[in-house]
């Protein structure tokens, strides 16, 4: 699913036009992204949570000069998703 389709969903599904649910979604995502820029997790109870997540400093290799380097630790958005949620997709989608 895309951005679009869920636009399309939204607009159809509560009656909205497709521009305002385009723009509300767009905002939704870019307040989601700044909050996590300047370094606040974002939690959405029954969806969620948008969270940063530290990834230790680890050596790794250069395959093609075949040299190590080290990677410096840095931070990493995740997103942790409910309880409820993760219920809901384990009882309701197949394994495959």
């Amino acid at each position: 699913m895309t951005k679009a389709d869920i636009v399309a969903k939204i607009s159809e599904k509560l009656g909205i036009e497709k521009g305002d649910v385009q723009a509300t979604v767009e905002s939704f995502m870019d307040e989601v992204k700044n909050s996590l820029e300047s370094g606040d997790n974002v939690y959405l109870r029954g969806f969620g949570s948008f969270i940063i997540k530290t990834r230790a400093e680890k050596t790794g290799r250069n395959i093609s000069k075949n040299t190590t380097i080290k990677i410096p630790a840095h931070n990493i958005p995740a997103f942790k998703p409910a309880k409820v949620f993760v219920e809901g997709v384990k009882s309701n989608v197949e394994v495959k």
